[in-house]
């Protein structure tokens, strides 16, 4: 999500590296928590509700956190979350699309939440009426970035990010087999954009990105 290299110093990897493990965890939670309201056990009964992160551990997606926290131009996710739409029971999820847009909505939503919960600190230290020593600062405004950076990372509606699934459940039942393919070769389009596409892979992952990023930017009132 990091599409530009720059290396950042030992206190900074470890406020990205806890704040990805923090909001990746979260992120994930809500996936199996809104499965499971919609009437699929199948996360819960893997333990999958839980804030223990190493329930939503993925060796790979972590080692992507690293990078990306390092500094580098990577992509990390959390292990993901299984959903059984024929289990869906509830009426607003009766069609299967629909409940598994709603079940992807809730990973980017908990993100936006994230952000601006932990932007409420950091905008009573900017006016001055609480105070923030730099390093409490700094891990304040690194959270609120990285969740900024997941929510708008996981709207891009390409395979297996959320948006895909969010797109496939809103769009008429005509576009679902045109765009079908995409869920076979989405992960390895993402991969080309970052590792092969150089400048113009960045420049259009950055460009679906900034409406979305921009957006909560301005809700959370904090320019970054």
């Amino acid at each position: 999500m990091n599409l530009s290299p720059n290396l950042r110093d030992p206190d900074q990897i470890i406020a990205f590296l806890v704040s990805f493990v923090v909001a990746t965890t979260i992120h994930e939670l809500m996936h199996a928590w809104s499965a499971y309201k919609l009437g699929d056990s199948t996360a819960r009964d893997l333990g999958r509700i839980t804030l223990n992160p190493m329930m939503h551990f993925d060796p790979i997606g972590f080692f992507g956190m690293v990078m990306i926290s390092i500094g580098f131009p990577f992509i990390g996710w959390g292990k993901p979350v299984p959903v059984n739409p024929s289990r869906f029971t509830h009426s607003f999820a009766r069609h299967r699309k629909r409940g598994m847009a709603l079940v992807a909505f809730a990973g980017p939503l908990s993100n936006v939440a994230q952000a601006l919960i932990v932007a409420i600190p950091y905008q009573l230290a900017v006016r001055g009426q609480i105070e923030l020593n730099s390093q409490a600062a700094m891990m304040v405004q690194t959270f609120i970035l990285v969740n900024v950076l997941l929510a708008s990372f996981n709207m891009i509606p390409i395979p297996p990010l959320d948006g895909h699934k969010i797109l496939m459940g809103i769009l008429p039942d005509f576009w679902r087999p045109v765009l079908a393919p995409l869920e076979q070769y989405g992960f390895m389009i993402l991969l080309l954009l970052f590792f092969v596409g150089g400048q113009l892979g960045g420049s259009l992952v950055n460009g679906i990105m900034f409406p979305v990023r921009q957006l909560i930017l301005d809700a959370v009132n904090v320019g970054l």
